[in-house]
C-alpha cells in the first residue's frame, strides 16, 4: 500500500524540529521538490496558544533558514481538520511537518479527517513526510502514554503500521531503562520498535532507512537494543 514509486521520503525525528541543527534533514528532504514548507502544530495544542505561536515563529524560521515558503496549517480541533479550505492548502507541499507536544491528541484530531487525508495524498504524489516526537509517533498506529505506560495505547494515524517509535530516546532510556522490554516492546514480530535520540532522525522509508543528525537510532526488542549510527542504512520488515 505505501511503496508506489511516487511517494516522498518519510522522516521519523527524535527532536530538535525547526531548529538549525536539523537543517540538512530538512534540506535533504526538500530536495528536488517544490520550495513549499507545510507546518502543523497541532500536537502542542493542549499546551496552549503561547507554545503553539512558538513552534509557529521557529517553523518561519526555519523556512527561511532553508530559503522555501512556510506554510502555517493552524489546525487546532477537528472541525479545523475538516475544514476543506485548509486541507487544500497542503497540496504542492514540498515537505509537510509535524511538530512535537502531544501524540495522542495530534492522532485524534486528524485521523479520518480531510486535512490528513489531504497530506496522505501528498506524500503518495512525491512530497516529503516528516513528524518530529509526538509528530513521529502519530505516524505509526499506536501511540503509548510514555510517562504512564501502564495505561495502554491510543490508536494512531496508521500511516506506519509496521512501526513503534520511541523519540527523546537517549533521554527516556536513561530515566526509565526497564519500561520498553516491559511495557513498549510488541508481541507481533513484524512490528518493529525504534527508539530515536534527540537531535536524530531516520529518513526514507517505509521500510528502507538511513539514519541522519547528531545521535543514534536504536532497533529494539525484549532481547536487548542494536545502535544504528548516522549514516547507517537498514530495513524495518513489512
Amino acid at each position: 500500500m505505501y511503496d508506489e514509486p511516487a511517494a516522498g521520503p518519510l522522516a521519523l525525528v527524535g527532536s530538535g524540529e525547526y531548529l538549525s541543527v536539523m537543517a540538512d534533514v530538512d534540506a535533504e528532504l526538500l530536495a528536488g521538490r517544490p520550495a513549499r514548507y507545510v507546518q502543523l502544530a497541532t500536537a502542542a495544542v493542549p499546551d496552549g496558544p503561547d507554545v503553539v505561536a512558538r513552534w509557529h515563529r521557529l517553523g518561519e524560521e526555519q523556512a527561511r533558514r532553508l530559503g522555501v515558503e512556510p506554510v502555517i496549517l493552524d489546525v487546532a480541533t477537528r472541525d479545523d481538520a475538516h475544514d476543506d479550505h485548509l486541507a487544500s492548502r497542503v497540496a504542492g507541499a514540498g515537505l509537510i511537518y509535524l511538530s512535537g507536544g502531544h501524540p495522542a491528541y495530534l492522532a485524534d484530531t486528524l485521523r479520518g479527517t480531510p486535512v490528513w487525508s489531504a497530506i496522505v495524498d501528498a506524500w503518495r504524489s512525491g512530497s516529503a513526510l516528516a513528524g518530529c516526537s509526538a509528530g513521529a509517533m502519530a505516524l505509526t498506529s499506536w501511540v503509548p502514554s510514555l510517562r504512564h505506560p501502564r495505561q495502554g495505547a491510543t490508536p494512531g494515524l496508521g500511516l506506519l503500521a509496521h512501526l513503534r517509535v520511541i523519540p527523546h530516546f537517549d533521554a527516556f532510556a536513561s530515566r526509565m531503562p526497564d519500561v520498553v522490554s516491559r511495557f513498549l516492546t510488541p508481541a507481533d514480530a513484524q512490528v518493529t520498535l525504534l527508539g530515536i535520540d534527540e537531535e536524530t532522525a531516520i529518513v526514507g522509508g517505509p521500510y528502507e532507512w538511513v539514519v541522519r543528525g547528531r545521535q543514534s537510532a536504536w532497533r529494539l526488542s525484549a532481547s536487548g537494543r542494536e545502535r544504528l549510527t548516522p549514516g547507517t542504512s537498514f530495513t524495518t520488515p513489512a
